[in-house]
This record gives C-alpha cells, structure tokens and sequence, in this order.
C-alpha cells in the first residue's frame, strides 16, 4: 500500500492492516515512523510544508518497495507520506515491512528510508519560530547512506535454517 495524504495516520492502525494483509505469512513485522523535528538546535521549528509531484511521486514510492521486495522476503509493505503543513512533533512518513524474517523486514524497512530520503519528489519548506523560511537541501549524508546499499545484495535464495533464524 502507497499513499501520500494530507491527514494524519494511525501508525497501529497500520501495522494491523499490514499484518492483516501478510495472512499469516509474515513472522516478523518491522515499521518506522518519522516524526517533524526542530532544524536547529538555536532555533525551534514552527512548520515544515511538504510539497510533492502528484502522481510520479507515487510511481517512484512504488518503485522503490518493488526494489525492496526485490531484494528481500518480504510479504507484504506500507509506505505512507504526509503532504502540506506540519508542525513540530507531528508524524511524517511510515514505513511497514512485513516479512517471514525479522532480517529482511529490518533492512528493508531500513531500505525504503534511505531510499525515499534522496529519490522521491518531495519538497520541504522550514519555517523557524523567528519566521525565517527556507526550502531545506538534500544531505550528502542521505546520499551517502543510500549508496552503501548499492554494494550489498542480498542473496534470498538460499534456505535458512532454524538456527540460522534464531530458533532453538
């Protein structure tokens, strides 16, 4: 499930639904929420307003989950973006993996962040608590943290076993 929205989302509710739909598939169920945060230690932030391309973001939110289900077991995903004004602490994105394996749904899950952080259009204008407002600029850092999954293929063909897994 894709969804960019302006209202607020119930990040339980959620992780029911994802189960739900694993129909007893998935042993494991990773999610992360992100949540509007201040953008300077001197100076609180008043609102982020997100901006986004109807339609391709979409698309390219899909992409990225395929990418990640092509990489890993998973069962079942959730991806879901708020769009327009948000004040400080107020929730942002969810991402809901559902897996058979606590593994790949954890790096999955760390996946699609890392992803949706440098290739999805969104666009986030910060406004400060003095009233000064910019549009925030990608970090290198966001870059750098996708790429390092570049290198790391994850190979699901192969069986684990209980120990492999953690079972006794």
């Amino acid at each position: 499930m894709i969804a960019v929205q302006h209202a607020d989302f119930d990040a339980g509710q959620l992780i029911r639904e994802l189960h739900e739909r694993s129909q007893g598939q998935a042993g494991a169920v990773a999610s992360f929420v992100g949540y509007v945060r201040d953008y300077s230690a001197s100076q609180p932030t008043q609102e982020l307003f997100l901006e986004h391309y109807p339609g391709m973001c979409e698309q390219e939110l899909a992409d990225i989950a395929q990418q990640a289900m092509q990489r890993w077991d998973i069962v079942q995903s959730t991806i879901v973006h708020r769009v327009g004004a948000l004040s400080r602490q107020q929730q942002i994105v969810f991402v809901g993996i559902a897996s058979a394996h606590r593994g790949d749904a954890f790096a999955a899950c760390e996946y699609i962040m890392d992803a949706l952080k440098t290739r999805a259009p969104f666009w986030k204008r910060e406004t400060l608590a003095d009233g000064k407002a910019f549009w925030v600029q990608a970090r290198s850092s966001d870059q750098q943290r996708l790429e390092k999954w570049a290198g790391q293929q994850e190979d699901t063909t192969q069986a684990r076993t209980p120990e492999q897994e953690g079972h006794k």
